[in-house]
Order: structure tokens, then C-alpha cells, then sequence
């Protein structure tokens, strides 16, 4: 499992890069100069409309850029680790050219992005419902836009704008995102990464006054289950940065079109595409010399172990990704979509943030989710193994073991959020029962079990329901079964720590982000940025104030608050 403490600590101030021109020199365009482009696109990028792509890896096409665009927040953090000054972030031609105004590109800039079809699996079955023309050919990228691609320390990112604008797989929307989603995104990615689990991350976010959009949501109060209203809402561009954005719908459209000869360059452009992969996220792992069947069995293992350990992470801190789709799947192993997704407070298996995922997508279905994600993939990779039996039995093996390799990280998990050694089932077992029994609030509870007390008074400050004699006599024997196997080990304080290290004190509290998106429609960022300093160091105890504020149980009013407990798509 990853070490949740490998995310960086606080950074001082970056002091690199400060200019656009230096920025500039970072560009270096693999996948547009590595890959095949739609050979009916423009070259241009004025390119739009929602229509059919047939082959090719990608589409060019000119984001839309806001209006007068403000800077909302920016990410310190990834700054730094990208070798940026921050006086950058205020810098006009960067917040242009990142508000989707590529015309300020420099050479070796280019003034065109791309957008990347793919196509999408619910649960190991192929759809194209969603496809507007029946075929699957215009499903992908339909508002998210990749913009530039560079080499910074060492390392190759990509940036993105989400809300950049319409493209041809934009299915006749509007391309556009909104303020609300882009500061839950931003705000995640902020958290995420600092909790140590594999994330996209956000660069910059930014708003228009000049330009909304209108979408479906919740009126105030509402306990309704789906939106009641329609609200105009501030247009927003987040820049989200990865390695790569290649996801498991990708791979999974070329290996489709494969299977029905939809052109004679079909498996050449899987075979481009697996190899683009390999060559992106996974490189370090998987020698070049080997032949290419190898990197595939290779990449296979790789992508396996990252998505298992990705998984594991995801439950660990409570996250649900609310529509753990195949095109919501990152091929590179980290979580990709921040729509419909939520952190589980109160404790429940079947906690589902989203009012169209169903509890098939809940948070402890995860596995069950990715396991089916990780078929699509091997299902897709096999197609470029024919009758190499050696292979392709490894390769089955790989995919035949993924649940028992699943079951094995998620013991781990466990037993480390418990300080224990090693995992013990029915102590497991029997601590969920008693959560779900007492309704404890998932994160404070762990952080406060994470001091090892001796009885339950320290523990009921995590629960939502009050104790009865009954509760507190499991709390009481389970308490002293976990606690001899804890000092059995000798070192109370260093288990302590380490359960710490492990169990955040901060987490993700919705209630807490709807006004900081809330006031920032009125020009009021001091909550974002409040919010992001607390995200940055989620295991630390910091100041009483803080704590009083962000380390507490969420009030009754905003259990069934729509908007607030339960949300549609954040768009």
C-alpha cells in the first residue's frame, strides 16, 4: 500500500521558473508527436461540434477562452514541484493562455490543444447509449481540453483545462463547467494528494463575471433527492495536471474497433496507444529492451497493483468516486473524475454521495468496481498477444488473481489503519458492526482510536447516535481484544504514531466546502484558501481554532440536504 506520509510536507515558496517566455521552453508535445490525429479534423482546431470521430488518438481543437478571467486559487504545492515561481500565477499572458486563450502561446508552445475520444463501460459492459450518433465514435473528451505537455525536474505532466470549452465530443453541451464543481475539484485534488493517494492535481483555477451557465441544482433547504431548481452559475476553468490522461475507455475504444475491423489501421492505433501508455505512466517499471509482448504482460502487473493499491487508498480515507466508470478510469493508476464524488462521514458501507451512481458505485463496492474497470483493460491488452500462449496465460493469470490480490491489500489496509501487524478478520468484522451500531463519523473516530485509549469516553465524541449499555459492552470487549494485540507489540507510542500517520485528522466535510463555492460566486475567496491550507496537511493536528472549525461532526440539519449530503453531477 502507498505510504500515505510519501506526499510532500508544506514547501516554501517556489522561486523557479517566472516568466511565460521560460515557461514556454518547457513544452515538449509527445502525444501529438507520437501519436495519430483524426485524419478528418482541422488543423486549426476549430472543431467544435459534436460529431463522429472514426479514428485517429486524438482531435485538435482551440479551447474557449473565459471572458476577463480572475484567479480563484492556485496550488503552492504543485508549483513547487514543478519548478515554478508563484509570481507566475498572477502573471497576465499564464492565467490567459491557462483561461483557455492559447493566441499568447510562445514557441515551443503550440496555439492548439487536443481532445481524446474513448469509449465507456458500466460494470464490464460496453454502452453507447451515451454516444449521441448510436456508434460510440462521439464519446470522449467533451469539455475537458489538453493544452500543453512538458518536461519539468525530470518530469513529464500534462495540463488540461476542464471547462475549456466544446469540442466534437462535447454530445451538443456547452463545454463549460462551473464555479462549484471547479473549487470541489480543486479543493480534492489539494486533499487528496496530501493524504497520499495517486490523484490528478489542480494548477490553477479560474472564473469569469462575465460569462454563465445555467444548470440544474438544489434551492435553499431543499431536502429534495434530485435538483429542484435551475441556477445560473459563474463559468470556471480548473488546469488539472497528470502524467497523462490516457483512462481505460481509451484503450478500451481502439481494442473495440479492433474487434469490428472498423478501419484497416485499427490494432496498429491499440498497439500506438498501449505502447503511448507504457511510455507515460509506467516507463520507470517496465524495461524497454523487452519484447513489446513482454511491456504488455509488463504493464498488465503494473497497472494491477496500482489500481488495487488505488482502491485501497480510496476506502482507506473514506473517498467514494461516486461513478467508477472505465472512462473514469485512469490507465495510470490515480484517481482521474471528481464529479459525483464524496467523503463518508457518517459510517456506511453503502455510503453513495451521488443521486445517480446507485449502490452498485458505493464506497465499499469499490473493488468490486475496479475489478471490473481492470477486466475492460485486460480484455483490450489481449488483443495485442495472438497466439503468444505464454503470454496470454500470464496475462489471464493476472487478471484471474485480482481478487485475491484486492482482498490481500485491503487486509493491509486495514490492519494498518488498526496499527496491527497483521490482519485479523473477525476483529474487523466486528469493529464495522459496532461502527455501523454507534454511526461514528468515520475520520474522527479512526483519529481518535489512533491514541489507543483504554475505554470507550475517548471514542463517543466520534458518534452520531448515543451509547447504550449494550454498545458499550462490545465497545468494552472489543477495546481489550485489539489492545492486547496492540501491546503485545511492546510500543504503544510508536503504534500510535504510526496509526497517525495513517488515519488523517482532517477530511473532507461538504458542508464545510458549499460556502467557501458559495461566497466565491460573490468574489469571496478567503474560505477556498482556508480550506486549502487545512488540506495540505490533513495528519496534522494544527491550531485549536481549526479544530473546532474542520474536526467535528457534521450537524442534523445537513443530514438529506440536497446539494449538501447528496448532489447530482457537479457540472
Amino acid at each position: 500500500m502507498i505510504d500515505p506520509m510519501s506526499a510532500p510536507s508544506k514547501t516554501a515558496p517556489s522561486t523557479g521558473t517566472a516568466s511565460f517566455a521560460d515557461f514556454a521552453q518547457r513544452a515538449d508535445y509527445s502525444l501529438m508527436n507520437t501519436l495519430h490525429a483524426d485524419p478528418q479534423a482541422t488543423a486549426d482546431g476549430c472543431d467544435h461540434q459534436a460529431r463522429e470521430v472514426f479514428s485517429g488518438h486524438y482531435v485538435p481543437v482551440t479551447p474557449t477562452p473565459l471572458p476577463d478571467p480572475e484567479l480563484v486559487a492556485y496550488s503552492s504545492t504543485l508549483f513547487s514541484e514543478l519548478g515554478l515561481s508563484e509570481a507566475l500565477a498572477h502573471d497576465e499572458p499564464f492565467l490567459r493562455f491557462f483561461a483557455g486563450d492559447l493566441s499568447v502561446a510562445r514557441a515551443p508552445m503550440r496555439p492548439v490543444g487536443w481532445a481524446t475520444g474513448y469509449a465507456l463501460s458500466i460494470y464490464g459492459t460496453e454502452y453507447i447509449q451515451q454516444c449521441p450518433f448510436g456508434t460510440g465514435n462521439g464519446y470522449g473528451d467533451g469539455r475537458a481540453i489538453s493544452v500543453f505537455e512538458g518536461l519539468f525536474n525530470g518530469r513529464r505532466w500534462e495540463m488540461q483545462l476542464k471547462g475549456g470549452g466544446p469540442t466534437p465530443y462535447c454530445r451538443g453541451a456547452d463545454g463549460r463547467a462551473v464555479l462549484r464543481s471547479s473549487v470541489r475539484e480543486f479543493l480534492a485534488q489539494e486533499l487528496m494528494h496530501a493524504l497520499g493517494v495517486p490523484t490528478s492535481r489542480s494548477l490553477t483555477l479560474v472564473v469569469s463575471r462575465l460569462e454563465t451557465v445555467r444548470r440544474p441544482w438544489y434551492g435553499p433547504k431543499s431536502r429534495a433527492f434530485n435538483p429542484d431548481i435551475l441556477v445560473d452559475n459563474p463559468a470556471a476553468i480548473t488546469t488539472r495536471v497528470a502524467p497523462s490522461f490516457l483512462r481505460v475507455g481509451q484503450v478500451e475504444l481502439f481494442a473495440r474497433r479492433v474487434r469490428t475491423n472498423a478501419h484497416p489501421g485499427a490494432l496498429n492505433e491499440l498497439q500506438m496507444i498501449v505502447h503511448h501508455l507504457i511510455e507515460r505512466n509506467y516507463r520507470p517499471d517496465i524495461d524497454p529492451t523487452l519484447p513489446f509482448t513482454e511491456q504488455v504482460v509488463a504493464l498488465a502487473e503494473c497497472f494491477r497493483g496500482r489500481l488495487i493499491s488505488l482502491v485501497a487508498n480510496w476506502i482507506r480515507v473514506g473517498y467514494c468516486q461516486g461513478n467508477f466508470n472505465s472512462d473514469n478510469c485512469a490507465a495510470g493508476g490515480f484517481t482521474l473524475d471528481y464529479g459525483p464524488f464524496g467523503f463518508c462521514e457518517l459510517f456506511d458501507p453503502r455510503f453513495q454521495p451521488w443521486t445517480g451512481g446507485g449502490e452498485h458505485f458505493s464506497w465499499f463496492n469499490q473493488p468490486v468496481a475496479a475489478e471490473a474497470n481492470y477486466h475492460m483493460f485486460w480484455a483490450a491488452i489481449r488483443l495485442l498477444l495472438a497466439e503468444q500462449n505464454d503470454a496470454l496465460a500470464r496475462l489471464d493469470l493476472l487478471r484471474e488473481d485480482f481478487r485475491l490480490a484486492m482482498n490481500r491489500e485491503l487486509e493491509a489496509m486495514w490492519a494498518s489503519k488498526l496499527g496491527l501487524p497483521s490482519a485479523d478478520a473477525m476483529l474487523i468484522q466486528e469493529l464495522q458492526q459496532l461502527m455501523v451500531a454507534s454511526k461514528v463519523d468515520y475520520t474522527i473516530f479512526f483519529r481518535r482510536l489512533s491514541a489507543i485509549p483504554e475505554d470507550i469516553s475517548v471514542l463517543k465524541g466520534s458518534f452520531y447516535r448515543p451509547s447504550s449499555e449494550q454498545l458499550e459492552t462490545g465497545w468494552a470487549q472489543w477495546l481489550q481484544r485489539w489492545r492486547t494485540q496492540i501491546t503485545a507489540g511492546g510500543d504503544t507510542r510508536a503504534a500510535s504514531a504510526a496509526m497517525k500517520r495513517i488515519n488523517p485528522q482532517f477530511t473532507w466535510r461538504e458542508w464545510l466546502v458549499v460556502p467557501a463555492y458559495q461566497q466565491a460566486e460573490h468574489g469571496d475567496f478567503r474560505l477556498i484558501k482556508d480550506l486549502q491550507a487545512v488540506f495540505n496537511s490533513p495528519y496534522e493536528e494544527q491550531s485549536e481554532e481549526v479544530g473546532r472549525t474542520y474536526d467535528r461532526l457534521r450537524p442534523e440539519e445537513f443530514f438529506h440536504a440536497g446539494g449538501v449530503s447528496h448532489y447530482s453531477c457537479s457540472s
